[in-house]
């Protein structure tokens, strides 16, 4: 099982004054993050590790939602899931934790998108900032999944 999440409303990359890299959430980002993360735990998300993109926004994201969740692990940063995160990379991320039962993965668009899009059979998916999907890999390492659920922030979050 690999849930996917879209990180938070971040700053704005035309206003913000530095890299791109370091762009953080904005408040209505991270409240609305600590919102789904609750969500999360009402829908009995346990993820067994969780992985996330190195840059601020995401990594912002995944810890937010660890801590609703009461993680055991500590939040993991993973540079493929950054710039240029494919479907051939899932497949990396799956190949390195085959016996992860399940993972949680945290990231940006337009890849997260086109990778479960990919995944499950060349569908549109659409992940707005904050949307969670949850995909089952029943073949792990292969990259070949069903998706389970997809939730739109404004669901999750209210």
């Amino acid at each position: 099982m690999v849930y996917f999440i879209r990180h938070g409303i971040a700053e704005e990359a035309e206003t913000f004054d530095g890299p791109d890299a370091e762009r953080p959430l904005t408040a209505q980002g991270r409240a609305k993050m600590a919102r789904i993360g609750k969500a999360l735990v009402d829908l009995k998300v346990k993820p067994a590790q969780i992985l996330t993109s190195p840059l601020v926004r995401a990594r912002r994201t995944a810890e937010i939602v660890a801590k609703a969740l009461g993680a055991r692990r500590p939040v993991e940063d993973d540079g493929r899931l950054a710039g240029g995160f494919d479907y051939h990379l899932l497949g990396a991320i799956l190949n390195d934790r085959v016996n992860v039962k399940s993972l949680m993965l945290v990231g940006h668009e337009p890849s997260m998108s086109a990778v479960i899009g990919h995944a499950i059979g060349n569908a549109h998916v659409e992940m707005k900032k904050g949307a969670v999907a949850c995909v089952e890999f029943p073949n792990a390492p292969s990259p070949r999944g069903q998706l389970l659920w997809l939730v739109p922030p404004k669901i999750l979050a209210g």
